[in-house]
């Protein structure tokens, strides 16, 4: 099944993670979208568990990644 008006359609969670720990520090990422797994000891690891049981800031990561695709 296509899914050509889903911009995120095979991009994997971590691809997203590493992208945007790579363009913002740990402390932007938190000003941006307010999540503990970005304030306290903050990891890829941690982050993707948290995200993965998480929807509504998985939904805010997702807007923050394709907001920074264009910037």
């Amino acid at each position: 099944m296509k899914q050509t008006n889903n911009p995120l359609h095979n991009i994997k969670l971590l691809d997203m993670l590493e992208f945007l720990t790579e363009k913002y520090s740990w402390e932007d990422l938190a000003g941006q979208v307010d999540i503990n797994c970005f304030k306290s000891n903050p990891s890829i690891k941690s982050s993707l568990k948290f995200l993965r049981k998480t929807p509504w800031a998985r939904k805010k990561v997702e807007y923050l990644y394709l907001k920074s695709l264009h910037k």
